[in-house]
């Protein structure tokens, strides 16, 4: 039986998730891609809450492409992330590949300042 995309982007996942875990001082950075937004979040798994979030439809983020759009948020989290004294992170992709929207959403927290 083959795997589809969404179970085989999970199997990879929970592969990943096995040795990226966040801690408060240095969170994890997880991505979340849907086909019209992207989502990310600060999150503390020691203490399992989240710290900070940011998605494409918050209101800072300007119309433009997708790609545009995960640059934006990933400068958005790394201003909110600097709000809380957060400098570096552990990036967890999701089972993405680190490509597209994933890649841009990481440059644009490096461009922010964001350490990973």
């Amino acid at each position: 039986m083959r795997f589809s995309k969404e179970k085989r982007r999970r199997k990879i996942h929970l592969r990943i998730r096995k040795s990226v875990k966040g801690t408060a001082q240095r969170p994890r950075l997880s991505v979340y891609r849907s086909n019209i937004s992207i989502y990310c979040q600060l999150i503390d798994d020691t203490a399992g809450r989240t710290l900070v979030a940011a998605s494409s439809r918050d209101n800072g983020v300007e119309k433009a492409t997708k790609v545009e759009q995960a640059r934006q948020v990933g400068k958005m989290i790394a201003d909110k992330a600097k709000s809380i004294n957060i400098e570096s992170v552990v990036f967890d992709r999701s089972g993405y590949l680190y490509h597209g929207r994933v890649k841009a959403l990481a440059d644009g927290a490096r461009d922010g300042g964001l350490k990973f």
